[in-house]
């Protein structure tokens, strides 16, 4: 868990991205790193959890310009 916060504020990685590179689901690199990480390190916590509201924010724009990227590929 801990490897896994200090990862993800080193390369701003996504926790799909996280997930693959830790061998595990998206679901246990989220709650490691949104439920269990606040009762071991509050600090390491607040970090982590500024790159996952990013990452929530971002996530429509991202989604997009894979639908446009998939659909110009189709095209050529």
């Amino acid at each position: 868990m801990l490897e896994e916060a200090k990862y993800m504020i080193e390369t701003k990685q996504t926790v799909r991205e996280l997930a693959l590179i830790f061998n595990v689901s998206k679901s246990t690199v989220h709650k490691d790193l949104h439920d269990r990480l606040i009762n071991v390190d509050k600090k390491l916590f607040k970090e982590v959890d500024k790159i996952l509201k990013y990452h929530t924010d971002v996530r429509h724009i991202r989604g997009g310009q894979s639908t446009k990227k998939k659909y110009l590929k189709l095209a050529n």
